[in-house]
């Protein structure tokens, strides 16, 4: 059939073309948003979930979802290299720019002077800081130099200035595991400060599921302020929808053992359903969809996965933390005990704790339970068995 007309999106943290059995985590937002601009206490949503479920797309959905409402959102990512001090410092001057009425401007001119101070104040311990201001410092707002302290002050005047304006702002952060952890203790703390002072300054988050724990730790009282919708694999009527809709808008149709191979295949993830709909397509001569196009496109998506989905994180690990996984991908899916990896490498427990530590922190595993791991990228086992395939690796 013809690829132009192909209307599947197998592209991280593209919009597919059916958001199917996302509805109740964008209302959840919606409501914590509303209420948050109207002056009232509401959690803070985070949502936890693998790799491929569409926690991204649903964080740009929901920004939409904001801006539509008249509500300022700050869309950033958090990286393994950079500091948050450093990515969150340019979007509020970006949104402070924009408040410019009345008394909300000049709110907004005292706390672009806060960030003035922030910036200064902090540019020694994080030298990643750049943001690009013609205002002076603001004396003794959020410039004391202490993170905790500084973000707590400088937010504070950030929704000062939103509630002259009448408006709301979102902080929208993905990636949130990779936020360090005294970094995220200010954060939470700068957030619970806000909603104390019914300030309207609220946050929407996405990270791999290690983040409910990390929130925590950081933080005891983190789960009092948040919300975790989970986004996980979706229902076998939502992802046969995910597929069926998109195709029959373009006048074809899929026949049902077809559309049930797809949805076994893909373990209903929302990406795997997309990269399996495009080769499906691309297979296809005609409407309807067959089984048998299902099964002569399935090399070609195995080798597209490999390449752009599993393989750029295979190479980021180093040869020892390639035969952890290895070993884990030898007895399933897991969630597996540690004590059994170990025992399948040959080696003490606790030899391998620093392997295991930095595995969770590239967000490759993750601790559902004490002594307990798993993947945090579906069918990542399947993929290490086909890239190190044989005993080799033992």
């Amino acid at each position: 059939m013809d690829p132009i007309r192909n209307p599947y999106a197998p592209d991280a943290g593209t919009r597919p073309p059916e958001m199917a059995g996302r509805d109740e985590v964008r209302e959840t937002a919606r409501i914590a948003l509303g209420r948050t601009k109207a002056g009232r206490f509401s959690r803070s949503v985070i949502m936890i979930g693998l790799r491929g479920v569409g926690k991204t797309v649903l964080l740009d959905r929901i920004r939409e979802d904001a801006e539509q409402n008249g509500i300022h959102a700050l869309r950033i990512e958090a990286l393994e290299n950079r500091s948050l001090p450093s990515i969150l410092a340019p979007q509020l001057r970006i949104v402070l720019l924009k408040l410019s009425t009345g008394e909300a401007a000049r709110l907004a001119r005292r706390a672009l002077g806060a960030l003035a101070g922030f910036a200064n104040a902090l540019k020694v311990k994080y030298q990643d800081i750049e943001v690009g201001l013609d205002l002076n410092p603001e004396p003794g707002l959020a410039d004391n130099g202490d993170l905790e302290t500084d973000l707590q002050d400088l937010m504070g005047a950030v929704g000062e200035a939103a509630r002259a304006d009448g408006s709301c702002i979102v902080l929208l952060v993905d990636e949130l595991q990779y936020v360090k952890e005294d970094e995220l203790a200010a954060l939470i703390t700068a957030l619970h400060r806000i909603a104390q002072r019914q300030l309207p300054v609220t946050m929407a988050g996405a990270g791999l599921p290690q983040i409910r724990g990390r929130l925590g730790r950081a933080k005891s009282y983190a789960e009092r302020l948040f919300e975790f919708p989970e986004i996980g694999a979706l229902s076998p009527e939502d992802a046969k929808r995910a597929i069926a809709k998109p195709a029959l808008k373009e006048g074809v149709k899929i026949e049902a053992r077809a559309l049930d191979a797809i949805v076994e295949n893909t373990g209903r993830y929302p990406y795997f359903l997309q990269v399996w709909g495009k080769h499906v397509w691309d297979a296809a001569e005609r409407s309807p969809i067959t089984y048998s196009n299902v099964e002569s496109a399935s090399k070609q998506v195995v080798t597209d996965l490999d390449e752009s989905f599993f393989r750029v994180r295979f190479d980021r690990l180093t040869p020892t933390e390639r035969r952890y996984l290895r070993a884990m991908s030898e007895m399933g899916p897991g969630p597996h005990r540690s004590g059994d990896i170990a025992h399948a490498l040959g080696r003490r427990v606790t030899s391998l704790a620093p392997t295991r530590s930095q595995l969770i922190y590239k967000g490759m595993i993750w601790s559902p339970s004490h002594g307990d791991t798993a993947f945090t990228v579906p069918m990542f086992d399947e993929f290490m068995r086909r890239i190190m395939p044989g005993d080799d690796w033992r």
